[in-house]
C-alpha cells in the first residue's frame, strides 16, 4: 500500500488480542486505511457502526477485526450449541461471501474460531454437512442461509456480531426483505455488536440501520477522496456500430495486464466475448448465468493472471476484490451515477493507478450529465483515429451457441412465463444468418398471424344444451 492510501493510525496501536495481531502481520498491514482508522476504534469498544465504504478501502478487514476481537474477548453462553453461530456475515453476492471467508481464514488463522461459508449454486449437502459440525462464524448470502435455517439445520439466538455488507445492493437485489427476516431472529440490537457497510448511505440503508441496530455511528468516506486522483479517466464519443472495433482497436494499442470490462447486460456481455476471441484475445463472460463452479475457476484464473480479460455485469462484479486491475473498460455507461464509480475503483487499488476508459454512444450517453455531476468533474474525451478502429474478424457461427451450452440453461422470465402457461410449446427461435457486423440493423417483420379458435358449429351448440339440461357435462370451448 501507498502512503497516500493510509493513515498514521497504526495497527500496534488498537490493543488487538496476540492472535489476531498475528494475523494482521501476516497479511503485512501496518497502518489503517481511512476506514479502518475511522471504524475499528468504535466497533472495538462496543459501539455499533454505519460505515459508507467501497471495496478495496479495507473495509473487510475492519469489521473482521472487530468480530474475532469481540468473539475472543466476550464468551459464548454456557448454553449454545455447536449449530449456534456466534456471530454472522451477510454479502449480496457468492463472490463476495467467497472473498470475505478468504479474508478471514487469514486474518483469523490464530484465533481458533470455527468458519463456516454457505451460498447458493452448489454445494448444498456439503455446506448443510458443515453447519451441522459446528460453527461460530457464519458467512454467506441470504437465500441459502434463509433456505438452511427454515430447515432447522442452525439458528440465530447466540448470535453476538452481525455483519451487512453492501447493504446498498441488498436493496437493488431485493435481498432486504430476508436480511429483515433473519435480523428479526436473532438477539436485540443492544446484546450483540452490529457493522453495517455501504458504498451510500442512503435513506434506506439509513432507516435499516436505525431499525436493527443500536444507536449506530455512521461513518463517512467520499469516494472522490479514494480514487479520483489516482485513476486516469477518460471518455470516447462513438457510435454503437463502432464500440467493439474501438474495445479492439485500444486493447492492441494499450496493452494491459488485466482489464475488466463492465457491460450494461448479459446478451451482450456474450456478444462481446464471441467478438474478442475471434480477434486473438482471450476473455470469458462473468454473469450471473454462469454456473458456480465455473465463476470460481474462472475469477481464479483471472487473478492470477491466466485470464487477460473479464467481461461482466455490475451485479456479477459488485465486491469482488481483485488486485492489479490495470484497466476497466466501461463499453457501457452505466445508467447509474454510483455505479460508475464502482466500476472504475476496480483499478487504482491500495493507492496504485489505473486506467478507466467509458465508451459514450447513442444508447446511453444520456447516463452522462448525471456521472460528471456525481463526480464533480467533466470526463476527459480522447480522439478517435483510424487506426483505433481496425477491420475485425467476425465470430465463427455457433460460438455463441456453444458457450451457452457450456454455461447450462438459463432461466429467464421467458421459461417462467412458458411453465406459468402451463408448458405452452412456444415457437422455436429462427436460426440466424451470420453477423456481418458487430451490430446489424434488423428489418421490421410484420407479426405472424394468430389461428382463430376453434368454435363448434352451430348445429352442435343446441344438443350441448339439451346434454346439459339432463345433467350430462360438456367439457369448456377454448
Amino acid at each position: 500500500m501507498s502512503e497516500h492510501h493510509l493513515t498514521d493510525q497504526t495497527f500496534s496501536r488498537l490493543n488487538l488480542p496476540e492472535p489476531l495481531m498475528q494475523g494482521v502481520r501476516q497479511a503485512g498491514f501496518e497502518y489503517c486505511t481511512p476506514i479502518q482508522a475511522q471504524t475499528l476504534p468504535l466497533a472495538l469498544a462496543g459501539q455499533d457502526v454505519a460505515g459508507q465504504a467501497q471495496t478495496g478501502t479495507g473495509k473487510t478487514a475492519a469489521f473482521l477485526l472487530a468480530l474475532f476481537n469481540r468473539l475472543l474477548t466476550m464468551p459464548a453462553a454456557p448454553e449454545r450449541t455447536g449449530t449456534q453461530p456466534r456471530a454472522i456475515v451477510l454479502a449480496p453476492t457468492r463472490e463476495l461471501a467467497v472473498q470475505i471467508h478468504k479474508d478471514a481464514e487469514a486474518l483469523g488463522a490464530q484465533a481458533g474460531l470455527k468458519l463456516c461459508l454457505v451460498f447458493g449454486g452448489t454445494g448444498y449437502e456439503q455446506q448443510r454437512q458443515d453447519l451441522q459440525a459446528g460453527v461460530d462464524v457464519l458467512i454467506g448470502t441470504p437465500g441459502r442461509i434463509i433456505d438452511y435455517f427454515k430447515q432447522h439445520v442452525f439458528d440465530l439466538r447466540a448470535i453476538q456480531v452481525m455483519v451487512l455488507d453492501e447493504a446498498d445492493r441488498m436493496f437493488d437485489l431485493g435481498f432486504i426483505k430476508d436480511i429483515r427476516f433473519l435480523l428479526r431472529r436473532m438477539p436485540d440490537p443492544d446484546k450483540r455488536l452490529n457493522m453495517l457497510f455501504s458504498a451510500t448511505l442512503s435513506y434506506r440503508v439509513t432507516e435499516l440501520a436505525y431499525e436493527h441496530m443500536n444507536n449506530p455511528q455512521f461513518i463517512r468516506i467520499e469516494p472522490d477522496k479514494r480514487t479520483a486522483d489516482k485513476v486516469e479517466q477518460v471518455l470516447y464519443h462513438t457510435a454503437l456500430e463502432e464500440k467493439i472495433p474501438l474495445l479492439v482497436g485500444l486493447l492492441r494499442h494499450m496493452d494491459p495486464t488485466r482489464s475488466l470490462v463492465f457491460v450494461n447486460t448479459k446478451d451482450m456481455a456474450d456478444r462481446l466475448v464471441g467478438w474478442l476471441k475471434a480477434n486473438g484475445f482471450l476473455a470469458e463472460v462473468l454473469s450471473g448465468d454462469v454456473p458456480q463452479n465455473m465463476r470460481l475457476r474462472l475469477l481464479q484464473d483471472f487473478m492470477e493472471g491466466r485470464l487477460p480479460i473479464m467481461v461482466a455485469t455490475d451485479v456479477a462484479a459488485r465486491g469482488l476484490h481483485i488486485p492489479d486491475v490495470s484497466h476497466v473498460f466501461n463499453f457501457d455507461l452505466p445508467q447509474n451515477a454510483e455505479d460508475y464509480v464502482h466500476r472504475i475503483g476496480r483499478t487504482a487499488r491500495a493507492g496504485k493507478s489505473g486506467d478507466a476508459v467509458s465508451f459514450a454512444c447513442e444508447r446511453y450517453v444520456f447516463a452522462l450529465p448525471d456521472i460528471e455531476a456525481y463526480i464533480g468533474h467533466k470526463l476527459p474525451v480522447g480522439k478517435i483515429t483510424p487506426e483505433l478502429l481496425p477491420t475485425l474478424s467476425p465470430p465463427a457461427r455457433g460460438e455463441r451457441r456453444e458457450r451457452e451450452e457450456r454455461r447450462g440453461p438459463r432461466r429467464d422470465r421467458t421459461e417462467r412465463g412458458a411453465r406459468e402457461r402451463g408448458g405452452r410449446r412456444e415457437r422455436p427461435p429462427r436460426d440466424r444468418a451470420p453477423a456481418a457486423a458487430p451490430f446489424a440493423k434488423v428489418e421490421p417483420r410484420e407479426p405472424a398471424r394468430q389461428p382463430e379458435p376453434d368454435i363448434p358449429p352451430a348445429a352442435e351448440r343446441p344438443r350441448r344444451r339439451a346434454l346439459a339440461r339432463r345433467g350430462f357435462e360438456t367439457p369448456a370451448v377454448g
